[in-house]
This record gives structure tokens, sequence and C-alpha cells, in this order.
């Protein structure tokens, strides 16, 4: 007598409880944290909170967050939205919960040009801001007055609902200063509740090492066109050719140092509402997509701005940059070892003229500059630093 398989009532009850249990529930809350920390992207944090109850708990407790912001809306727009959503919702409402979809918007544009904050400005600015888009694709252009369209946050009301960030990290679209195609123009501050320090890094074109020609024509004197820069005849003791002054090279090094000065105090400026509502911060970077410009806080600083609060210029939105003394490097043709080379090559490092005493030592050695820019444009600072240095001075603007 053959008998066939019979698979018991038990078996068959386990599988069926098994098949039911969510195995994330039988993660401790650390475990899931150290998840959510590593995501740190804003816009994914806003889809997981939605998952269930305690995600939308835990997700409040992230300590590292990522805000990266798409394009760009204005003042105006933000706050009549902003008003719109506080006449229907309570104020006690998780942003969080409006996340789901969020699409992120940009910060303005601080500058295209230098002129942009010398006249006056009457219409409204553009700031920072973060839309829950209620319909899919729409993007920064989608939705104006009708119903389904954009709503917009600033990141301050986003990141209100995190409330233990200590390292957060902005990425902007792109760099705020409007450069020729193939110029290099790269910079670094760090700032307190003032300017500690700003490393800028420029050239005015670069040949790479796939490419035979460099990205801004160059004559056959050696000088590339309109910058005063040489190509050919360096000076074997690091001096800066006569050309240099002559043909507007020295100009455009003062007009690429004022625009990244300002560009980065306008950051510092949009960053205070901020900062003060998070008191849990230890580290806050500013960049952008393009690595233009990169405004760096550590914990030490961050303090500082909340206990002095900062100076404001009065003629734009950004902080009043204070009297300076820069160091200037020049460098006509510098060839790294990557096979880049860069033409008009030039790095200067910027601190306040009045500095404490613990900062004189930092002054002293010049480590700030030299490691201020990531491969391989370390590798081109650290070579111009040991060319010969000529000084500058520069007022409060």
């Amino acid at each position: 007598m053959i008998s066939s398989p019979i698979r018991s009532d038990s078996l068959e009850d386990e599988e069926l409880i098994g098949a039911k249990i969510d195995h994330f529930d039988r993660l401790p809350d650390s475990i899931l944290l150290i998840v959510f920390n590593k995501i740190g992207d804003v816009k994914a944090l806003g889809r997981c909170c939605v998952v269930s109850r305690r995600f939308h708990e835990l997700v409040s407790q992230v300590d590292n967050v990522v805000v990266r912001v798409d394009c760009v809306v204005s003042d105006d727009d933000s706050s009549s939205s902003s008003s719109a959503r506080s006449g229907s919702c309570d104020k006690s409402r998780s942003v969080l919960s409006n996340l789901v979809r969020v699409l992120l918007v940009s910060i303005v544009k601080p500058i295209q040009a230098l002129g942009q904050f010398i006249g006056p400005k009457k219409a409204g600015s553009l700031t920072a801001a973060v839309g829950a888009v209620e319909d899919d694709g729409e993007g920064c252009g989608g939705g104006g007055g009708g119903g389904g369209g954009v709503t917009h946050h600033s990141p301050t009301q986003v990141l209100r609902s995190f409330c233990e960030i200590r390292r957060l990290r902005i990425d902007l679209p792109s760099g705020e200063l409007g450069i020729d195609d193939g110029v290099l123009l790269k910079w670094r501050a760090d700032f307190g509740s003032t300017l500690d320090n700003c490393v800028i890094l420029g050239a005015s074109s670069v040949i790479h090492p796939t490419n035979n020609v460099p990205a801004v024509a160059t004559t056959n004197k050696g000088s590339s066109i309109g910058n005063g820069d040489d190509n050919g005849n360096s000076d074997d003791n690091g001096g800066i050719p006569e050309s240099f002054y002559t043909s507007g090279g020295l100009k455009l090094r003062v007009v690429w140092t004022i625009s990244s000065l300002i560009a980065a105090s306008a950051r510092h400026y949009l960053l205070q509402p901020i900062i003060a509502e998070h008191p849990t911060l230890d580290s806050l970077v500013l960049t952008d997509a393009n690595g233009q410009g990169v405004l760096c806080m550590n914990k030490d600083q961050l303090e500082e701005l909340r206990v002095k609060p900062l100076s404001a210029s009065t003629a734009s939105k950004r902080t009043l940059v204070p009297a300076l003394n820069m160091r200037l490097w020049y460098a006509p043709r510098l060839e790294l070892p990557n096979g880049m080379v860069l033409i008009g090559a030039t790095l200067v490092g910027i601190r306040p003229s009045e500095v404490t005493a613990a900062s004189k030592k930092d002054v002293s050695d010049g480590s700030w500059v030299s490691t201020a820019f990531d491969e391989p444009y370390g590798t081109a600072a650290k070579l111009l630093v040991k060319r010969r240095t000529y000084c500058l001075e520069m007022n409060s603007f």
C-alpha cells in the first residue's frame, strides 16, 4: 500500500504566520537609525517617514541630513504658499508628512556679476525653498495658481522636523559665479560669526591630459587672449611677468576674489535661521553640484555664530566681509602630475586683518591654504604656495 505525503496542519500554520511577519519590526531602533543616517537625503527620508508610524518617529531623530536643491523660486512665491498652508494646517503638524513626493528647489544665485550687488534692487529676491509636489513630474515649473500645483517650503521649514541633526550638507544645483567656458574658479570659505578664512584657486584656461589645446585660445606670443597670462615665459623664481599687470591679469583676479567673497557671504547669511533652530549641529557644509564653492562651519564656528550674531551688509542680504589680508601665488603655466596644465594658475589665501591668537599659528604655517581643495586641485595649491608670495589688503565691504 502506497501512501501519499500529507503536509501537517501545523507546518502550514507556521508558513502562514511567517509570511505575515514584518522583519523590519524585529530590528531595534538603533539599527534602523544607522540605515536612515546612511540614506541622509531628505527627499528619500521623506518617503521613508510615511511607511509606518515607527519610521516617521525615527526619521525625525536622524543626525545626518543632505538637502539637494534643484531649481529657483522667489521669496514672494514661497511666503505666499507658506501662509496659505498655515491657514489650513495645524502648527504642530510635521513637515515630514508633506515630503512624500518632495522636490527640492534652489537657493538664489547671489550673483551672476559683481554689478548685481552694487545697484539697488527693488524686485523680490530669490531664496532657497522646498516644494511638495502634488503631481509627479511637474518639476520647478509645475503648478502656478491652480489646484494640483506645487507648494513651496524653505529648507528651514523642512529641517524643522529633524530634532537631532549633527551633520548637515546642502547641495546647490550650480555655482553662483557666471564664468566663461574653460575658466577654472574654485573657492572654499570657513565662517564663524564672520569670515575665518577663504581660499580661491583659479586659472584662465585648463589643458586636460586628453586635449592638445587649452579650453581658452592662446596666442603665439604665449599669453592668453585678453587676460594677461603668460603661457611660455614662466619665471624660474616664481615671479609674476609684466604682462600680468598690463594686460588685465591682475584686474581679472581681483574680480574673481571679490565675486567669490560675495558668493560665500551670501551663502553664510542664508544659513542663519537653520543654525539658530538646530543647536545640535556639529558640522554644516553648503556646496554646489559644480564644485565651484564650498562653505564650511565646524562645531566651534557654529557656536560662535549663535553667541555672536553676524553683521549684515547694508547693500544686500549677505554677511559683511571684514577688512582682509590676502596672499597671492601665481604661475603662468602649472603642470600637474596627472597631466593637467593650468594656464595663469592663481591661488589666493584670505584671512581677516584682525586674527585671534588661536588662528595665528594656522596663518603662519599656511596649511589651511594647501589643504583647502580635493585632488587634483589640492596638488595645484601645494605647488603654488612654494612660489613667491605677494601680499595685498582689502577693506571691509
